[in-house]
């Protein structure tokens, strides 16, 4: 429970900077123009019941220079209400009774005003990220494994080895791009290029590639496209597991599993997956069935030792041995770079455009059926922030959720700033005003339309986090 409430106090505070910057810049530009803003509020109102008393609306916090400014009771969004604007709030009708006078309406503003306005959200929410990037790079810099120093190599799957990639090889580098560490960055690269060089015992080789390798795949698979090498040293075991009860301790390497010779965790981990296959496929495992599968034979050799000990043991109950493996990383030098204040701006913004790219380059995996099931909403979201506060991956987070926010918001879906943009942009091409009544369709369209989308990523997670 206290990992819950630590990961929904990051997200809240993250959505509670991102809306009121966001509806912040909707708000600047709103009052350069001289446009009215009768409501600032920061979170969502529904009806809420307390005890005896019911809480309906926004509290309201205070009023200033003709605007209100209201917090919700919801923290999943905010809003401004700007007068003379047909959005989820004001409809035509409402139009007509708005006592504001004309030249304080937005709807009487020329449209390149109003397309600031409409933008300034957006904005705001695109030049935070980059002003972020830059910050952490001041802050904390960048650490990271150079990849061309992880020198024990990869392992990688059929799938990859089909192409031409070898266990050991390294990659280090596309026809465009030079690798730097092992991310989904490096997945991405690889499924974009025509050829990526490998160094393989010591001499560079050119692997010629499709250039249109499903991304979803390479990451999702089991196992996945490449993995760094680890060798089978036993880290730590579980207390009172199997490998305890049979002797097996932290430092012993496991050399064989199942009557098959073993130099790497990769390995045993398909050999597990081949036993946790066989019981996925079985309808209904019996006393027999589960006791057949359970039973292992491993060969171990002790720490400190250069004999051989084979080890009849059974599996657990969900067919687990009880060992965790060493970390191959730490294993490898960390590379450190610090930046300075004129070096952190160009690097952040170099850094955020990078991550906007690859996120929009993402996206095309939606419309697949692995893709459809990866949309999630606040639950998906609240799982990214860590189980303990640190600042670091908070900023990171806040900073790619905005360009993500930026992004979606600039869609041309109406009820999104983006519908309103295409409206705007029609206006100035045509010279023609779209009528009142059409933007009020458009508006209720555009919000069935992101309840719908809302409902499915709920769905969603729901299939994740609680069935």
């Amino acid at each position: 429970m206290e990992v819950f409430f630590i990961k929904a106090l990051q997200l809240i505070l993250c959505f509670a900077i991102l809306i009121l910057l966001h509806e912040g810049g909707h708000f600047f530009f709103s009052k350069l123009f001289g446009v009215r803003v009768k409501k600032f509020c920061l979170f969502f109102d529904p009806a809420i019941n307390l005890g005896f008393k019911r809480f309906s609306g926004t509290l309201k916090l205070f009023s200033w220079r003709g605007t209100d400014y209201h917090i919700g009771w919801l923290p999943l969004g905010g809003y401004v209400n700007i007068a003379g604007m047909i959005d989820e709030s004001t409809s035509a009708a409402d139009l007509e009774k708005d006592d504001t006078p004309k030249n304080q309406m937005f709807i009487y503003k020329p449209a390149w005003q109003r397309l600031l306005i409409m933008l300034g959200g957006v904005l705001v929410n695109f030049l935070l990220a980059l002003v972020l990037y830059s910050m952490i790079l001041f802050v904390w810099g960048t650490q990271y494994i150079s990849i061309d120093k992880m020198d024990k190599g990869f392992v990688f799957s059929e799938t990859a080895k089909s192409l031409g990639f070898r266990d050991g090889d390294i990659p280090l580098r596309t026809e465009t791009k030079t690798f730097k560490t092992f991310d989904a960055n490096l997945f991405r690269d690889i499924s974009e290029a025509h050829q990526v060089t490998v160094r393989r015992q010591g001499k560079e080789v050119a692997i010629a590639l499709p250039g249109d390798l499903n991304l979803l795949e390479m990451l999702q698979g089991q196992p996945r496209f490449l993995e760094p090498l680890a060798p089978s040293l036993i880290d730590s075991v579980a207390a009172g597991g199997p490998a305890e009860q049979a002797g097996i301790r932290g430092g012993d390497v496991l050399v064989g599993f199942q009557g098959k010779a073993l130099t790497t965790w990769n390995e045993f981990n398909l050999e597990m997956g081949r036993i946790h296959d066989m019981v996925a496929a079985k309808e209904h495992l019996t006393a027999a069935d589960s006791a057949k599968l359970r039973n292992v034979t491993a060969v171990v050799r002790h720490s400190g030792t250069t004999i051989n000990d084979t080890i009849a043991l059974s599996l657990d109950s969900n067919f687990r041995l009880g060992i965790f493996m060493h970390n191959p990383l730490m294993d490898y030098p960390i590379t450190k770079e610090e930046y300075g204040i004129l070096e952190c701006v160009p690097a952040g913004i170099a850094h955020g455009w990078d991550v906007l790219c690859g996120y929009v380059d993402d996206l095309k995996y939606i419309f697949t059926a692995e893709g459809a099931k990866s949309v999630g909403s606040f639950g998906t979201i609240g799982n990214l922030f860590p189980a303990q506060w640190d600042w670091l991956r908070f900023w990171e987070l806040t900073a790619f959720i905005s360009l993500m926010l930026a992004f979606m918001n600039i869609l041309p879906i109406p009820a999104l700033d983006g519908g309103h943009v295409f409206f705007l942009l029609v206006e100035v091409i045509t010279r023609r005003k779209p009528s009142e009544r059409f933007m009020e369709i458009a508006q209720t369209i555009g919000m069935w339309l992101l309840f719908a989308l809302m409902a499915y990523a709920i769905f969603n997670d729901l299939l994740k986090f609680v069935f």
